[in-house]
Order: C-alpha cells, then structure tokens, then sequence
C-alpha cells in the first residue's frame, strides 16, 4: 500500500519490530545480552525496551517485520485505500511499504504510552 504524509504530522519514532521463532526464548536473550527491560511479553508477542528506543518481538504469523512511527492522527494519511486497523492496546494502526517492500507502520495512539 502506497501512502502519503505530510512530515509535521510525523510525531515521532515508535519502535522496529522483529520476527522470532520463540517470544520467551527470544525475550530472554534480550535481557540477558542487550540489557532490555520487558515492557510487556505474552506467548504471541512482545515489546522490550532499551536506551530510550522499543524493540517488538512478533512470531511471523502475527506481523510483519518493521519499523513503526508514531503520527497526529489518522487523518493524516493519504492513500487510496488507507484503512486503519486497531491492536490490542486500542492503538490504531496501518501498515504501508517502501519501493522495496520494506513494510512500515503508521501508528496512533489515543492516549499516549508510557
């Protein structure tokens, strides 16, 4: 999906999300070599944080591998098919490709994490 935005709506960087074949197993190397502290973990994903930045660990049936950027609004994309959907937190959310089929997610939050 092609998508455009205007770049003062970006408001920041979210996180990189990977693909893991074990949450639990993938966590713990985390922490133990990385120092990352669990920001939230169950059997299907996780996020882990570490100098001020996100890592999402997601089994490859849940998510694509990405990066992710935190935007004003969803009015803020344009596209011609641009539809959001919602995660589990009630964030919503959309994800798009650059030329090489790098997938990137456009996220909203409707109140703001910690």
């Amino acid at each position: 999906m092609q998508v455009s935005i205007n770049k003062e709506q970006i408001v920041g960087f979210d996180h990189i999300a990977f693909n893991v074949s074990d949450i639990e197993k993938s966590v713990s190397w985390y922490v133990e070599n990385l120092s990352c502290d669990v920001l939230y973990q169950d059997s299907t994903w996780a996020m882990l944080g570490i100098a001020g930045t996100k890592i999402a660990l997601t089994l490859p049936n849940q998510h694509p591998p990405h990066i992710a950027f935190t935007i004003s609004s969803e009015a803020s994309l344009t596209g011609s098919d641009v539809e959001f959907r919602k995660h589990r937190d009630g964030s919503s959310y959309v994800y798009a490709s650059d030329p090489d089929g790098n997938t990137i997610e456009w996220l909203v939050y409707t109140d703001k994490p910690e």
